[in-house]
């Protein structure tokens, strides 16, 4: 099994203090957890570390996530760029729009198709780091793109950079998908990430 690192007592203890870029570099590191804990908003902190200290131009980030929207008072998705200013030497790729398969499907069909058309939209951004690997890579949402049962190219994109911090949903919140198996899909492959990373941080 993997290393896993519970985060406690989140208020007291600044998330940009608990967890320093410079120690995770060289390092390959998956944030878990369920909506609204704090896995983007952890993301972002090392990533402006990782700016402050000057590896910008080093920098590959995959954005994978929707843009954000509230469901019965939890933020679902958000982008980086929703809360950060990646312009300068970042390299940022993201597609135009991402859906949210299990909020806004009504049946098991249009689940499997927007978990489809979310793979058609990512898969072309993974292949061009790929080319060009970076030597630090942040990926959020990464579960998004594992809903669709292919972990390849993922995996293949951690061992090309050096540093990698990415971030994916892991919980209970997104049970129900219509008997389609997406839900135990994405997990499965959740674990397997993490199992190809150095270790985790359960939010």
């Amino acid at each position: 099994m993997f290393p896993l690192f519970r985060v406690l007592g989140m208020r007291e203890q600044s998330l940009a203090t608990k967890y320093l870029f410079k120690d995770l570099l060289s390092k390959k590191v998956l944030i878990l957890g369920d909506l609204g804990k704090g896995k983007t908003k952890l993301t972002v902190e090392l990533l402006k570390q990782a700016v402050q200290l000057g590896y910008a131009k080093d920098i590959t980030i995959i954005d994978m996530a929707p843009s954000k929207v509230i469901v019965k008072g939890v933020k679902v998705g958000g982008k980086i760029l929703e809360i950060f200013d990646v312009s300068g030497e970042i390299r940022y790729l993201a597609p135009v729009k991402v859906e949210t398969p299990r909020l806004k499907a009504k049946s098991g069909e249009e689940l499997l198709r927007y978990v489809k058309v979310n793979r058609e939209r990512i898969k072309p951004l993974i292949e061009e780091f790929l080319n060009a690997p970076s030597k630090i890579l942040f990926i959020n949402d990464v579960s998004i793109y594992l809903q669709s049962g292919r972990a390849n190219l993922v995996i293949s994109a951690v061992k090309a950079t050096k540093t990698l911090i990415a971030n994916g949903y892991y919980g209970k919140f997104f049970k129900f998908d219509y008997g389609t198996e997406v839900s135990r899909i994405e997990r499965d492959l959740m674990d397997l990430l993490a199992n190809n990373v150095d270790f985790t941080i359960h939010l």
